[in-house]
């Protein structure tokens, strides 16, 4: 997970949500790494998942990452958790929950919907307190910089 981390600290260089993910092979060497992209790319598919997922099936030059496991910071999305499914990864690990669009359990739980064909195991809450800052910074600078500054105008509004 502390590499996930690291992949989603690079995310912060282009205004990304800071995510990363890490795919391990089965000799335990890292296949395949991404973080968010999706402001740098101007592309809405562009998650650390789906990056890190594209590169590990570069690597081992084939679609089915059996024997696997992905380590991401946040939980999946519909999106990526599709995709993991898809990509046949037997486990993935992940950092934090996410309450607003999660879809290994917190909203939906596409990873363990009985009429696919493919259930990973999950582990949740790694190294979660690491994994929540990481957003809660992101978000709270955010923030920040799209308030409007109280001494250009007074009464707290843009067009004041």
């Amino acid at each position: 997970m502390r590499l996930a981390i690291e992949e989603a600290e690079k995310a912060l260089t282009h205004r990304d949500v800071p995510v990363g993910a890490v795919i391990f092979g089965p000799d335990g060497t890292v296949i395949g790494a991404g973080h968010n992209e999706r402001e740098l790319l101007q592309d809405p598919s562009a998650h650390a998942e789906m990056l890190a997922i594209r590169q590990a099936a570069e690597h081992i030059g084939h679609w089915r990452l059996l024997e696997t496991t992905l380590y991401v910071t946040l939980e999946p999305c519909a999106m990526c958790a599709g995709a993991i499914v898809l990509a046949r990864i037997p486990h993935v690990v992940y950092g934090t929950t996410d309450p607003k669009a999660g879809a290994a359990g917190s909203v939906l739980d596409v990873l363990q919907e009985p009429r696919l064909n493919h259930r990973p195991g999950v582990t949740g809450n790694i190294l979660q307190p690491e994994c929540a800052q990481l957003l809660k910074d992101f978000f709270a600078a955010k923030r920040r910089r799209s308030l409007p500054s109280d001494t250009a105008h007074p009464e707290g509004c843009e067009s004041g």
